[in-house]
């Protein structure tokens, strides 16, 4: 995973940032129950604490709900210093929650990223925004009942990038 060729989800993707059954009722608690499954940030709520501020901060500008139930939260550039590695924390709602998304369709579907470098952050949210724009991924998404199911779809998904 240098930075010659494409990023590969699913191998940024790990079983352990994978929450099949989030529970928060609103935007910013999401974020933080996306934030709290980072085994990486288990032991440092500084760092916890600066990506949320990040993440709220981009919240504010402009919602991440890109729609059809997707959301992909962010910050506005990339966390030199925080992170030495791209982090993706997929989430999934079961009855999905307001995102202010343009179609106002309620997010269920999360792709939280968090990239060190600003080439990174750009290219691998390319990357989720293609994978995601299949309505076939969505739904299969929507319904996996385990973490190596979630990232079975995404790998097929990438193969047909």
């Amino acid at each position: 995973m240098k930075n010659a060729g494409p990023f590969v989800l699913s191998e940024i993707i790990s079983p352990a940032t994978i929450q099949l059954n989030l529970k928060s009722p609103n935007s910013d608690l999401v974020l933080e129950e996306l934030v709290g499954s980072i085994p990486d940030f288990a032991q440092q709520p500084e760092n916890r604490a600066v990506l949320l501020k990040a993440l709220y901060e981009r919240e504010q500008l402009h919602s991440t709900g890109i729609g059809d139930g997707v959301a992909l939260p962010h910050s506005r550039n990339a966390l030199v210093g925080l992170v030495d590695h791209p982090i993706i924390v997929f989430g999934r709602h079961p009855v999905g929650i307001d995102y202010q998304a343009i179609d106002g369709v309620p997010a269920r579907l999360f792709f939280l990223l968090i990239a060190p470098t600003v080439t990174q952050h750009l290219a691998i949210l390319a990357r989720i925004s293609r994978v995601v724009r299949d309505s076939r991924v969505r739904k299969g998404l929507l319904v996996a009942d385990s973490a190596q199911k979630v990232l079975a779809i995404i790998r097929e998904a990438e193969t047909k990038l």
